[in-house]
Order: C-alpha cells, then structure tokens, then sequence
C-alpha cells in the first residue's frame, strides 16, 4: 500500500466499516509504524482490497481486512488471507490473531474456514454500537484436520 492508494483504500474502508480508520491512521501504519505491514489488491489498476497486520516476533495481529461491496463473493478476501498465512507459515511464525464483531458472521466464516478459532472476548470493543470483539487466532503450527495448511 503507498500513499497515492488511499483515496481508494479509504472508499472501500467507509463502505466497509461503521468505524472506519481515517486517512492519518493508514498513513501512520504504512510510513512510520516499524511492525506494520499493508497490502493492497488491484484489479487491473484499481484497488479492490487491502489487508494491514502488525508483525510482532513470531506473532501475526491482522488490523485490518476489507474489499470493495462490487467485488466481494469472489474469493478475493480469501486469496488476501490466505496469501498472508502461506508466507506466515513459511517464515515459521507461530501464531496469527485478530478481532472480529460477533455479528459479522461472513467474516467469521472465512477465518474459521483457515482455522481461526475463538479464544477470547473484549467487552465494549467497538465503541460506536459497544458490541464485543471475538479474538480469534491460528496457531499455525499447529496442523488440525479438516483446515487448510
């Protein structure tokens, strides 16, 4: 992700999230957070998605995962993730978290299809409606039957 991808990064971030981040917070985690790293996704030259983790040690945090409303049920949140574990497992990181709303059942399809699984809650997480945040988590090390590897 650079700078001049915002514009539609941030399209598809509003269209995505009730609490979006804001231009000032990609542009933090892409020039001067040293643990960030941020992906995006063209279709041709457009943007279609993004994917934004903090590498910590051997530990993955996914941030932020989003893809535009026109281009969703195509697979392209898949490919983004499963891009991101494929070079995780290689790299021998161990643990791979995130947090993700209780509701946002699409979502939690796709990372329990990977083999995330909940391991946690933070109550009040999402201060615009005060739902909770599921933390769910892949220990990559970790082979479970019936989970792609």
């Amino acid at each position: 992700m650079r700078p001049e991808d915002l514009d539609e990064v941030l399209g598809i971030e509003r269209a995505s999230f009730s609490m979006p981040w804001s231009r000032g917070a990609f542009l933090y985690e892409i020039q001067q957070n040293r643990v960030a790293r941020c992906w995006v996704m063209r279709d041709e030259e457009r943007v279609v998605g993004y994917l934004c983790l903090w590498e910590v040690s051997d530990e993955v945090h996914i941030t932020n995962i989003a893809v535009r409303p026109e281009s969703r049920r195509r697979g392209l949140g898949r490919t983004l993730l499963g891009g991101v574990l494929d070079d995780a497992r290689q790299r021998q990181i161990r643990l791979v978290v995130l947090e993700v709303r209780p509701s946002n059942t699409q979502a939690r399809t796709l990372y329990e299809s990977f083999g995330f699984r909940v391991v946690g809650r933070r109550r009040g997480y999402y201060y615009d409606t005060g739902e909770d945040a599921l933390v769910m988590e892949n220990d990559l090390q970790t082979a479970r039957p019936g989970t792609r590897a």
